[in-house]
């Protein structure tokens, strides 16, 4: 087998930008391969290498694309052992109104409920399930990223949103114990306020509250996530790790 045939492998939703650009970088500074999943064609201008050719271009939001995307993830791994050392659930969606605000329980359309669903919470369950044989193999790691708004009423993150990182919260635990007699750990990080190019105006009075008085960097979500996924953390599954700088107290 070759050299770079012998790399883990981590499959990642979400790559393109955020806390999945910072997860990217991560892995592969590790040697890790990374194969990426976003609805965005790889941009040229990353700094991974080998990026175009483990770049896959998916919509989570259409479950037959996410089985399309499957197949051609196996394939892919099948030229390199058919083993699966990560699957990171990154990729996620909070739409707002026009205006910028949260969508409550009492107005929020159903067909919006059913996308971000079908994209936050069902998308990770069909990767894990379609993956299986892959992750087995390698006794792998998956990670789910939830959110803060998971566990408690957030003023940007919308019901459905929230809603649906709750039962991620809730799905990490039954994949911990389904998953976990094959070898497979399976874990979440709930992050809170993070600092990315799509804050909502307002979250500099949050920070205010939080006890680390600052926002976390998508790079050290990007190291728990790391750990997760290696041997440092090989007897924890089922947990969800916070990432708030104490906000959830």
């Amino acid at each position: 087998m070759a050299e770079t045939d012998s790399r883990k492998t981590i499959v990642l939703t979400g790559a393109s930008r955020g806390i999945g650009h910072a997860t990217v970088k991560r892995f592969s500074r590790e040697g890790w391969r990374v194969i990426t999943c976003s609805r965005q064609a790889f941009a040229e201008d990353c700094p991974w290498p080998a990026g175009p050719e483990d770049h896959i271009k998916v919509d989570l939001a259409d479950q037959e694309d996410v089985g399309i995307a499957v197949s051609e993830i196996r394939h892919r791994l099948e030229a390199h052992g058919g083993q699966l050392h990560a699957l990171v659930n990154n990729a996620g969606i909070s739409p707002k109104l026009k205006d910028g605000s949260r969508m409550n329980s009492i107005e929020t359309p159903m067909h919006v409920w059913r996308d971000v669903f079908q994209v936050n919470f069902f998308a990770p369950i069909m990767l894990a399930r379609g993956l299986f044989k892959e992750l087995a193999a390698a006794k792998g790691s998956i990670v789910n990223v939830t959110s803060i708004a998971g566990t408690r009423v957030h003023p940007f993150a919308g019901t459905a949103y929230a809603t649906s990182k709750a039962a991620l919260g809730s799905l990490t635990r039954e994949m911990a114990h389904d998953f976990g007699p094959h070898g497979i750990r399976v874990n979440a990080i709930a992050p809170g306020e993070i600092d990315t190019a799509i804050l909502s105006p307002g979250t500099d009075k949050i920070v205010e509250t939080i006890p680390l008085r600052r926002l976390g960097a998508t790079s050290e979500v990007a190291d728990i996530i790391y750990f997760l996924c290696s041997g440092q953390s090989s007897y924890v599954t089922g947990s969800e790790i916070h990432i708030n700088g104490g906000q959830h107290v």
